[in-house]
């Protein structure tokens, strides 16, 4: 009787109310006829509550609450927080699939592009830069007389060894590749490609450039930037016309390689690229003439064969919509 004294003072002095601790104290001095319905484990629970109480610590919690099973803690982790076996090698595999569905979302020519680009590089690595000089450079005596067509392409293709300069120079690839791809179809992009290869290897020989594909980078971007000049783009820190984009890509290789020297791609490539534009957009306006860049019909219908349906399904849509009798005579103001 003194011990249920001292609990029930020592609960009024903590700030529990004294109705509540008469409550539990009559609880536990009730007779065991008034506790015979509770049970063993309930009549615990309840003396621990009140000294939990009475102590002024943290109450019990209640049942129901969430604890960490094998099956709960997510499909990549354990209980214990770890990573399951087997969790990583299903992680590798979902970061490939992304890769290879990413990569096979790219335009079908620029694909091609950046995977001989990459295969260049790779063969620059393993042959070593004398065997690769030797081998992948352009050289206009082996490529005539020896017949070793592929020269041309692969100095369209070599960026050199693996830096910051190549990872930009792929990105710029991708980048306006895609781009002029996408606007003008495949088959048109293909006449593109061949004509700056083509003259590209004419001004190389010419210049003593081995490579050349920067200058085919800097031609698409020129082409990009004859089609909208004074459209405001920004380039690193600035906001620049379009226009002046491969002026200031020529400007940064300059200031990085240190040399005036680094400029002769960029130049040719402007050239090139305006010679395509011009000859492409310009003169055919001009005198009236035939488009002899234009990319032949059968390319068309192989490589472009729903963007010559879609737009000649929108010519058809056009006529059909057209009303009747809203046209002006002859000879009428």
């Amino acid at each position: 009787m003194m011990r249920v004294s001292i609990l029930l003072a020592l609960t009024c002095l903590s700030g529990v109310s004294c109705i509540e601790a008469r409550t539990n104290l009559a609880v536990l001095n009730s007779s065991p006829l008034q506790r015979g319905w509770l049970s063993k484990s309930q009549q615990g629970q309840q003396t621990s509550d009140v000294l939990l109480e009475l102590r002024g610590g943290a109450s019990r919690k209640k049942k129901g609450g969430r604890t960490a099973t094998l099956s709960s803690s997510g499909a990549s982790k354990s209980a214990t927080g770890r990573k399951k076996v087997g969790a990583a090698k299903q992680e590798k595999k979902s970061a490939v699939s992304d890769t290879l569905t990413k990569y096979k979302q790219i335009l079908p020519l620029t694909r091609i592009y950046i995977s001989m680009v990459g295969l260049a590089t790779l063969l620059g690595l393993v042959l070593g830069e004398e065997l690769t000089q030797g081998l992948l450079a352009l050289d206009p005596l082996r490529t005539i007389y020896g017949l070793e067509l592929w020269r041309p392409f692969t100095a369209a293709t070599f960026l050199g060894p693996p830096s910051i300069g190549w990872l930009m120079s792929g990105y710029y690839l991708f980048e306006y590749g895609s781009s002029l791809e996408r606007a003008y179809g495949s088959a048109q992009h293909l006449v593109f490609l061949l004509s700056q290869v083509g003259m590209l290897s004419v001004f190389s020989v010419l210049f003593g450039q081995p490579f050349f594909a920067n200058s085919v980078i800097t031609s698409m971007l020129h082409v990009l930037s004859r089609s909208m000049p004074n459209q405001k783009v920004k380039w690193l820190i600035f906001t620049v016309p379009y226009w002046a984009l491969p002026y200031g890509l020529m400007a940064s290789d300059v200031l990085q390689a240190g040399s005036a020297a680094a400029a002769v791609p960029h130049v040719l490539g402007i050239l090139s690229g305006h010679f395509y534009f011009f000859h492409k957009f310009i003169l055919p306006k001009m005198a009236r003439g035939e488009d002899w860049l234009e990319a032949p019909d059968f390319l068309s219908r192989w490589m472009d064969p729903n963007a010559r349906g879609s737009s000649k399904s929108a010519v058809n849509a056009a006529l059909k919509n057209r009303k009747k009798g809203k046209g002006r005579k002859l000879g009428s103001n």
